[in-house]
């Protein structure tokens, strides 16, 4: 196991060189222009001053060579200065956003503590809630708990979160006013009744990304648990003795979760990248909602670090189901 990760590790390296060039010369290709909104009063000379300042006056490979640089070796070296005090990066040039002129990790490690809130929450929350109810499914199959819970996700796989986000606005806020429409991202919980306030303004948010993400899981362990209650190895099992809760919840479920776990490790990549739609609709100041800005204000350097964020961090997690499918399943070698 420990060689087979060495040799993804590995091979993750020029793997991720060639989606970070992929991306950097998708977006040079894209229309556009982060001088358009500049004034028109400005003067064209100064206009390609701006540029030049932005960088845009060097031929593409060197500009993909400093990003790079700046993107593996720089940031790095400010993320050790942060934790140890030390002044590796002093001096350095570092990605710039051309949007706010400050250096884009500084921005993303702004927002991410708010994307973590909701999102995150609604992951863990959503997982809690999809496997019981898709064991249980499989279990009792075509009986009214498995009827309900079909409706519901054919709801939550329907539904888009636009439309199921207003209408819990509609409900919630505007007709019972149990909870706020718009989620404070300036609140800062200190006490007990802030941290009543950060759940409740949590709560519609967490409940429409839920929502969607259960109807998925509980699906995909249903048809897990039901194509393996008819091995083999179950009946065996049962003849030999052993209670219907061990054959279940030990023998059944482990095996049961190795396709799980690919969909819930390249799912927690979105938790870092933000429910685009979902902040959209709250006005949940974070990484989804940054990324919509950078697009609209043609930020190429901030679209083009979340972006390959969340391209190493897929990549990292397909590592990672790997590596759980040889500690669930014991047949499984890779060495």
């Amino acid at each position: 196991m420990l060689t087979f990760t060495i040799r993804r590790l590995i091979l993750a390296v020029p793997t991720l060189l060639f989606i970070s060039l992929a991306i950097f010369l998708l977006l040079e290709l894209a229309p556009g222009d982060p001088m358009a909104q500049v004034p028109l009063t400005v003067p064209s000379e100064v206009k390609e001053k701006m540029r030049l300042a932005l960088g845009l006056g060097e031929p593409l490979h060197i500009r993909f060579w400093k990003w790079i640089v700046q993107f593996f070796w720089i940031e790095p070296q400010v993320l050790i200065d942060s934790l140890f005090g030390t002044n590796l990066a002093e001096g350095k040039l570092r990605v710039i956003s051309w949007q706010t002129r400050s250096p884009v990790m500084d921005i993303v490690v702004q927002r991410l503590p708010q994307t973590l809130w909701v999102v995150g929450t609604a992951y863990v929350v959503a997982i809690l809630i999809a496997i019981p109810i898709g064991i249980y499914s499989a279990y009792r199959q075509y009986s009214w708990f498995d009827q309900m819970g079909t409706f519901v996700s054919m709801i939550g796989f329907s539904v888009p979160p636009f439309f199921s986000g207003v209408l819990v606005i509609v409900i919630f806020s505007v007709q019972l006013g149990w909870f706020p429409s718009i989620y404070d991202t300036t609140h800062k919980v200190t006490d007990w009744e802030s941290f009543v306030f950060q759940m409740k303004q949590m709560v519609m948010p967490v409940m429409v990304l839920a929502l969607q993400i259960t109807a998925q899981l509980s699906r995909f362990m249903r048809a897990s648990m039901l194509d393996n209650l008819n091995q083999d190895y179950v009946r065996t099992a049962r003849a030999k003795g052993l209670g219907e809760y061990v054959v279940v919840m030990v023998h059944v479920l482990r095996n049961s979760m190795i396709p799980v776990v690919t969909v819930i490790a390249l799912g927690i990549p979105s938790i870092f990248g933000g429910a685009i739609i979902t902040e959209q609709v709250f006005k949940v100041n974070g990484i989804g909602q940054l990324l919509i800005g950078a697009i609209q204000a043609n930020d190429l350097p901030m679209v083009q670090t979340l972006t390959f964020i969340f391209a190493v961090l897929i990549v990292l997690f397909n590592l990672i189901a790997d590596v759980l499918y040889g500690i669930l399943d014991p047949r499984i070698r890779y060495d």
